[in-house]
């Protein structure tokens, strides 16, 4: 499933071929059977926006409450997950969106080992087969942690870093941050340790930043190609995210907000919420839309 390209990115990393386009026919019929009878049934809480251009691509934002959880659907049959939200809650959002007889997930990003990040990817990996991992590797010592360790030792392991490349036929995800390997290092604050990547499928783009604080954000400016139609925003639209000149930079369309009703952390800050409305971008919210499809 892995391959290795020869292809560089900036300041020369490596990149990798994680994903390729391995449908069967037999597959593909399934598919159809299945994709008609979903017809026939009502999401509920799905806000759905239609970026153009019939692809088989998705990517939905999901309702976990206090937490990040977002699936991306590859018009090649593939299924990235990127963070699982702090509970079980993701496996029935899974079920809605991935056919019963799929039991492989291809690759799990987790932006940082925080709980409300973490815990719902251990319920993802003891339900499925999941073929890959991609994370930071930094140090944490919590029990959540531990069973993480634990469980994706039966899947590949990529450590996350600048200038890597997750590639299907149709698509490709970039990472951006962390520059360098944070294997095996600890930090008093792991929220600065958040991957950011930026995911890009026919002429559409989205940007995927973690719970990254500002001064990482920024990091960024000037580095790479920020532009995306998508701005998944950080720490859950926390005051600490989304500076106003990484905003500049991106300029999306849309900006999603993952957050819990009613959260005690006061998320999403007035002050990230003005500042998005400043530069007329369209505001989702997990807390006020529930789940948030783009196709």
């Amino acid at each position: 499933m892995f391959k290795a390209l020869g292809a560089l990115i900036g300041n020369r990393h490596k990149i990798k071929n994680i994903l390729k386009s391995d449908m069967t026919q037999k597959n593909k019929i399934v598919f159809l059977v299945f994709s008609f009878l979903c017809l026939c049934n009502l999401i509920a809480f799905l806000i759905a926006f239609d970026l153009g251009k019939e692809s088989g691509f998705e990517v939905i934002f999901f309702d976990v409450g206090q937490g990040d959880a977002t699936l991306i659907k590859t018009g090649e049959g593939h299924y990235i997950v990127i963070d699982g939200g702090p509970d079980s809650s993701i496996i029935e959002k899974l079920s809605s969106e991935i056919p019963f007889w799929q039991k492989e997930i291809d690759l799990i990003v987790l932006t940082h080992p925080h709980y409300d990040h973490m815990n719902g990817l251990i319920d993802v990996l003891n339900k499925y087969e999941v073929k890959n991992v991609m994370w930071t590797g930094v140090v944490d010592t919590t029990a959540s942690y531990r069973s993480w360790l634990d469980l994706i030792e039966e899947s590949r392991v990529v450590i996350a870093q600048a200038g890597q490349r997750v590639r299907g036929d149709t698509f490709y995800i970039d990472i951006l941050y962390p520059f360098d390997s944070l294997e095996g290092e600890s930090f008093k604050d792991l929220n600065k340790t958040s991957i950011i990547s930026r995911l890009v499928f026919s002429d559409k783009s989205f940007i995927f930043t973690g719970d990254a604080y500002k001064a990482e954000e920024e990091m960024l400016i000037g580095m790479f190609n920020l532009k995306s139609d998508v701005l998944s925003v950080g720490h859950h639209g926390g005051k600490t995210s989304t500076s106003e000149e990484f905003l500049k930079q991106v300029m999306p369309s849309y900006a999603v907000i993952s957050a819990g009703r009613g959260n005690s952390y006061g998320h999403p800050h007035s002050e990230t919420l003005e500042l998005l409305e400043n530069y007329g971008i369209k505001v989702l919210r997990t807390d006020v839309d529930g789940d948030i499809k783009f196709k």
